[in-house]
């Protein structure tokens, strides 16, 4: 997903609780991508994004992830494409040394009512959001040491879908709940852990917090309003960190209750 703002904002100082890791994020140029990777950062870890035409966007994110005195790599890669979804683990891998967390945010909506989608709209879809992420956690996994973490990103529309238009894009999402659960268990005993974040309404410039729609979809969550980027990269770093360590398999909602 990608985000309004041209500046990407991370609370917090220096907090090296993942040090000496190596992390990459998928669609990592803008958005939720962008702040997860400069999360990751402030918390230790070297980071490498893909992109596929967020080019300039991808080394501004790269140029703050080095100001923090970590390393950073930018790679166009297509999560549509199968070589590619897995070779944007292999490339990170290869360049910083090794991979400990793997951060599947990439994916593409094709939202519309169910007679207008078409057999290409159902492709275009799947390859990304579901192949493209099981490709790379299968790449990833093979690379992981005990302690690694394969953290996606869902929706909340996985928990509740508020009206028509949205078959296909929440049951890519849905799929991920499935290979989310598979992954725990399939892992578990490397001491590898799998978890999947569901944002709710994030202020993003596919779904802006000053768009049309955007009062309704607010008043859908209990809060009242919409949510940062920087709140769910908070608990994709939590969930890479030390302290999730007897987390696998589970869905956190950050939607502030829209799935209540």
């Amino acid at each position: 997903m990608t985000t309004t703002h041209t500046t990407h904002t991370t609370h917090g100082t220096l907090d090296g609780s993942l040090d000496g890791k190596v992390a990459l994020v998928t669609g990592g140029s803008r958005g939720i991508g962008a702040a997860t990777a400069l999360r990751l950062a402030r918390a230790g870890a070297d980071v490498a994004v893909t992109y596929v035409n967020g080019k300039d966007a991808a080394e501004e994110v790269v140029r703050a992830v080095r100001a923090l005195g970590r390393r950073a790599l930018p790679l166009r890669a297509d999560g549509a494409d199968a070589q590619e979804a897995a070779g944007a683990v292999e490339r990170t891998a290869g360049a910083l040394g090794g991979l400990d967390v793997l951060v599947n945010n990439a994916g593409v909506g094709v939202l519309g009512p169910l007679p207008a989608l078409t057999v290409k709209d159902v492709d275009e879809v799947l390859a990304v959001n579901v192949r493209g992420v099981f490709l790379a956690s299968q790449a990833a996994a093979a690379r992981m040491a005990p302690g690694g973490r394969i953290v996606t990103i869902g929706t909340c529309m996985t928990q509740r879908v508020p009206g028509p238009g949205g078959t296909l894009y929440a049951m890519s999402k849905a799929a991920l709940v499935g290979l989310t659960k598979a992954l725990a268990r399939e892992l578990g005993e490397r001491g590898i852990a799998a978890n999947i974040v569901h944002p709710g309404p994030i202020d993003t410039d596919m779904n802006p917090a000053d768009g049309p729609t955007a009062p309704a979809q607010a008043a859908m969550t209990a809060l009242g309003r919409y949510g940062t980027a920087d709140e769910v990269a908070a608990m994709v770093t939590w969930l890479a960190g030390p302290d999730a360590a007897y987390v696998t398999g589970a869905e956190f909602a950050v939607d502030g209750g829209f799935a209540a």
